[in-house]
């Protein structure tokens, strides 16, 4: 069964400002769990296709991810290729104006390998997302 989180955050930020740090891989380590980025592959001149990999706190194995939509100032799309036991992840971080700030809403959906765990996964990626979305949203604002 397809499992789905869903986390909205508020930036003062406006949406240009959140999406260039959101489009930049490279940055994340800047306002994330992320402790180092690595660019396995680059992507088109826009950025899409691009392979990623992230070390994460408190993770032994990394993250890799591939970059499938960037769409400027309203949303950034990536699935994951390898790193965690879920099959078919795919997330979009997708931005609306909102009074003079910012509206970031990042969400997910994913098939965890094992039956039985969904669960356990959509409340562990609730709270990294949470984690993901604040950071990005307080970045933005400095």
């Amino acid at each position: 069964m397809v499992q789905r989180v869903d986390v909205t955050v508020h930036s003062a930020a406006p949406p240009a400002r959140v999406y260039r740090f959101a489009a930049d891989s490279s940055t994340w380590p800047d306002w994330s769990p992320v402790l180092r980025y690595e660019r396995e592959k680059a992507g088109d001149s826009h950025g899409v296709g691009e392979v990623r990999v992230f070390h994460n706190r408190g993770r032994r194995n990394p993250t890799r991810e591939e970059v499938v939509e960037l769409t400027p100032n309203r949303r950034v799309g990536y699935v994951l290729l390898s790193g965690l036991a879920i099959r078919d992840y795919r997330a979009f971080i997708d931005l609306e104006p909102e009074g003079e700030g910012t509206r970031i809403r990042w969400h997910s959906s994913f098939h965890p390998k094992v039956p039985g765990t969904g669960w356990l996964y959509r409340r562990v990626l609730r709270l990294v997302i949470t984690q993901y979305a604040k950071g990005l949203a307080a970045h933005a604002e400095n």
